[in-house]
């Protein structure tokens, strides 16, 4: 089973995937972005698109590696990957569906509001990382209107309106759709708000 993660940049997915991670200990969590990392590190920028999603390279070399994962292991595979596009839609998921492949999409929903909020606070982070951090909550801010439209008018399945929703209440709203038992979290409030510190700052790029 793969368990798809969409939403907004800023929506929460990379904190809802580890934190469903945590929960079901035989899981794995694939990050697509880092084909795109991979690409533009080993091609010249001739090369390079301003989003890698729009390299074919990127959704195909996706394409493969879940479909090998998902043939070969047996647990669920978590996803955290905005994917707004319904071209690229269909060739990721909508392909991995047509070759067998379990996949359970869920939409972390919020308005512009909430996840303006939300990138707000992501922007809270050591100061030697700021240059970085800007020029990716400025694509993620400007990226706010393509990926509501696709949200509101492509999607109709398992969107979570996710503005007044815990990230606890997420993961379990996830889970039960999956029909997966989650591990009972028995962390600390302090522990567990630095966890989630920490998934943060390991993914800032």
């Amino acid at each position: 089973m793969l368990i798809w993660i969409n939403g907004a940049f800023g929506a929460g997915k990379t904190t809802a995937a580890y934190e469903l991670h945590r929960r079901l200990p035989e899981s794995y969590v694939y990050d697509p972005e880092n084909i795109g990392y991979f690409l533009r590190r080993s091609t010249p920028p001739q090369c390079h698109t301003p989003d890698f999603q729009d390299m074919p390279q990127w959704r195909q070399f996706n394409f493969e590696t879940l479909k090998l994962i998902a043939d070969t292991y047996p647990a669920p595979v978590i996803v955290p990957m905005t994917l707004v596009n319904p071209a690229y839609f269909e060739e990721i998921i909508g392909r991995l569906r047509a070759e067998g492949v379990d996949v359970r999409h869920f939409v972390l929903y919020a308005s512009r509001e909430t996840i303006l909020k939300r990138l707000r606070v992501r922007n809270l982070r050591p100061s030697m990382m700021a240059r970085s951090v800007m020029k990716k909550e400025s694509f993620a801010v400007s990226a706010i209107p393509r990926c509501l439209d696709f949200f509101d008018n492509h999607v109709t399945e398992n969107k979570l309106p996710t503005d007044h929703m815990s990230v606890d209440q997420v993961v379990e709203a996830i889970a039960s759709a999956c029909g997966l038992t989650l591990l009972p979290d028995r962390r600390w409030p302090v522990k567990k708000t630095l966890d989630r510190l920490g998934v943060l700052l390991e993914h800032i790029r």
